[in-house]
Protein backbone atom coordinates (compact mmCIF):
# COMPACT_ATOMS: atom_id res chain seq x y z
CA UNK A 1 0.00 0.00 0.00
CA UNK A 2 1.10 3.43 -0.68
CA UNK A 3 2.61 5.64 2.23
CA UNK A 4 1.37 9.68 2.67
CA UNK A 5 5.10 10.17 2.28
CA UNK A 6 5.61 8.27 -0.69
CA UNK A 7 3.21 10.46 -2.53
CA UNK A 8 4.32 13.50 -0.54
CA UNK A 9 7.56 12.69 -2.51
CA UNK A 10 5.72 12.36 -5.95
CA UNK A 11 4.12 15.50 -5.13
CA UNK A 12 7.87 17.58 -5.04
CA UNK A 13 9.11 15.28 -8.18
CA UNK A 14 5.80 16.97 -9.96
CA UNK A 15 6.29 20.81 -8.76
CA UNK A 16 9.85 20.58 -9.68
CA UNK A 17 8.78 19.24 -12.89
CA UNK A 18 6.40 21.73 -13.50
CA UNK A 19 9.24 24.62 -12.55
CA UNK A 20 11.54 23.10 -14.89
CA UNK A 21 9.06 23.37 -17.81
CA UNK A 22 7.80 26.49 -16.83
CA UNK A 23 11.46 27.81 -16.89
CA UNK A 24 11.42 26.22 -20.55
CA UNK A 25 8.40 28.26 -21.53
CA UNK A 26 9.57 31.37 -20.47
CA UNK A 27 13.04 30.78 -22.56
CA UNK A 28 10.89 30.06 -25.47
CA UNK A 29 8.27 33.31 -25.35
CA UNK A 30 9.63 36.05 -27.51
CA UNK A 31 11.27 33.47 -29.89
CA UNK A 32 9.82 32.03 -33.10
CA UNK A 33 8.86 28.97 -31.26
CA UNK A 34 6.49 30.68 -29.02
CA UNK A 35 3.62 28.30 -29.60
CA UNK A 36 5.51 25.50 -28.42
CA UNK A 37 6.14 27.87 -25.27
CA UNK A 38 2.52 28.57 -24.89
CA UNK A 39 2.02 24.82 -25.19
CA UNK A 40 4.45 24.41 -22.26
CA UNK A 41 2.45 26.87 -20.02
CA UNK A 42 -0.24 24.24 -20.49
CA UNK A 43 1.63 21.13 -19.78
CA UNK A 44 2.66 23.65 -16.03
CA UNK A 45 -0.84 24.20 -15.70
CA UNK A 46 -1.50 20.80 -15.55
CA UNK A 47 1.22 19.37 -13.40
CA UNK A 48 0.17 22.35 -11.17
CA UNK A 49 -3.51 20.46 -10.80
CA UNK A 50 -2.07 16.86 -10.71
CA UNK A 51 0.39 18.32 -8.06
CA UNK A 52 -3.04 19.85 -5.74
CA UNK A 53 -4.48 16.69 -6.57
CA UNK A 54 -1.79 14.57 -5.25
CA UNK A 55 -1.50 16.90 -1.90
CA UNK A 56 -5.18 16.17 -1.32
CA UNK A 57 -4.42 12.43 -1.88
CA UNK A 58 -1.43 13.18 0.82
CA UNK A 59 -3.58 14.43 3.64
CA UNK A 60 -6.43 11.36 3.10
CA UNK A 61 -3.97 9.44 3.94
CA UNK A 62 -2.62 11.15 6.84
Amino acid sequence: MISAAELSSIETAVEELGARVARAADELMGTTHEDVGVDLYEVERSLRMARRRLAQATDALR
